[in-house]
């Protein structure tokens, strides 16, 4: 039986998730597959924390260049996360002819592009499952199983905290800070939780979405961004009421030729296929011109999704190996029909839109003679509480309009004597 050796860089939360799961189901490997994956060496800083993994001490060390100079390791796996030495550690890697899997979805947003040239170079693999969606095949989907699509939009719910806590605010009427307290507590968000709550990790989960589906790699400065910490009760109320949910979606859809790629919170219809999605589960909802709508739905973190997604990175590469099948990149390499990245002010969306404004006669004129004269046509206006020359919440939706004029709009808006506090506008999605 041929043995397959396997180095793995990075022992933390993730990394004694895929420990446990190579030692525990080696057997069950042997039996599926025919060949024997062997875990050969774990490096990281902490070898003294307990893992509650039983390993044998010649397998550890703090030196990845045992790891990266072992001629007998065929393939590497990165778990430390990062740009830097995690960049380094995987090129180093590659020149000397190892194949690379990893979940750093930080990374391959930002350096992705130089690091596939450089497998490209050396004819290795880098594979990435579980940078995106945890335990849901997602990547492997795109690059395999819907390779025949031209895709017209990708919707996805990516960050499990952000998901979480919006859930919360809907579910129980809190208040941001309370949900984000709550997600703390349930281990769903990190200390500093601002990459998650500010929509960064989902805009490198959308690069990476990005590439796989449009051919293109997106600079994160072309990516709109933006979080849920604004997000209030009081608009999670009214988009109910409306027969909506707010997400924190990332979008990404074809428009005349162009790409549009965003992080924002989200409108969406109830009956939405991802208007269900709640607590921290990961959902892609993806529009395919050959298979029509198709929603890829499950945990989206944690150890034991995500090692999954590793391990199933480690037996393909393993199976290609013994095979002696060429390594060709399968899904990334392909020319992109896409003319350029769409700027943020000029997307076209509807909107809905609150205001805080005095309640006395001629407000909402002089708010909708300012928003027709932007071309923005209103759909319907909500204003429950009547409170005369009190400070009272208006919401509008309207009909699609350019993002560059709701802006200016709002500005002008935002400028009267009867508004008093900053309007918030949300994006809606069909």
């Amino acid at each position: 039986m041929r043995k397959i050796n396997v180095g793995l860089i990075g022992f933390g939360m993730i990394g004694s998730g895929v420990v446990k799961a190579l030692l525990n189901r080696r057997q069950l490997l042997k039996e599926k597959l025919g060949l024997d994956i062997n875990l050969k060496k774990i490096c990281d800083k902490d070898l003294t924390s307990n893992r509650g993994i039983s390993i044998k001490k010649g397998l550890l060390t703090r030196d990845a260049r045992e790891v990266i100079n072992d001629p007998e390791i065929d393939i590497i796996i990165e778990l430390i996360g990062g740009i830097h030495p995690a960049k380094e550690i995987i090129i180093s890697a590659l020149k000397n002819k190892k194949h690379i899997v990893t979940a750093n979805k930080l990374l391959l947003a930002e350096e992705g592009k130089g690091i596939f040239r450089i497998a490209k170079e050396y004819d290795r693999e880098v594979y990435f499952e579980a940078s995106v969606g945890g335990g849901i095949p997602i990547v492997r989907s795109i690059r395999e199983g819907l390779i025949a699509n031209r895709f017209l939009n990708i919707l996805g719910i990516v960050n499990g905290t952000s998901n979480f806590i919006l859930s919360k605010m809907t579910d129980e009427a809190m208040e941001f800070e309370d949900a984000l307290i709550k997600a703390k507590e349930k281990g769903y968000a990190e200390k500093d939780p601002s990459l998650d709550i500010e929509g960064w990790d989902s805009a490198h989960k959308l690069i990476i979405l990005c590439v796989l589906a449009f051919g293109r790699w997106v600079d994160l400065k072309k990516v709109y961004v933006e979080g849920i910490s604004n997000i209030k009760a009081l608009d999670i109320a009214y988009a109910q009421d409306l027969g909506y949910v707010i997400k924190l979606l990332a979008i990404a859809k074809v428009v005349n030729g162009e790409l549009e790629a965003r992080v924002n919170p989200t409108l969406l219809p109830k009956e939405h296929l991802l208007s269900s999605v709640s607590g921290n589960f990961n959902a892609i909802y993806i529009n395919g011109d050959l298979v029509g709508e198709q929603l890829f739905y499950g945990e989206g973190a944690g150890r034991l999704p995500t090692s999954s997604a590793v391990v199933s990175d480690i037996v393909e590469i393993a199976t290609k190996i013994v095979e002696g099948k060429r390594f060709h990149r399968r899904g990334l390499d392909f020319k992109s029909n896409i003319k350029r990245v769409r700027r943020m002010n000029e997307v076209l969306a509807k909107y809905y839109i609150r205001f805080s404004v005095i309640d006395k006669p001629g407000v909402l004129a002089r708010i909708a003679h300012i928003l027709g004269f932007h071309r923005i046509s209103i759909a319907s206006v909500v204003q429950k509480e009547r409170r005369e020359e009190k400070v009272v919440p208006v919401v509008m939706l309207t009909h699609e309009a350019k993002e560059n004029n709701v802006r200016v709009a709002l500005k002008e808006i935002n400028r009267l004597s009867v508004v008093k506090e900053k309007s918030v506008v949300l994006r809606m999605e069909r």
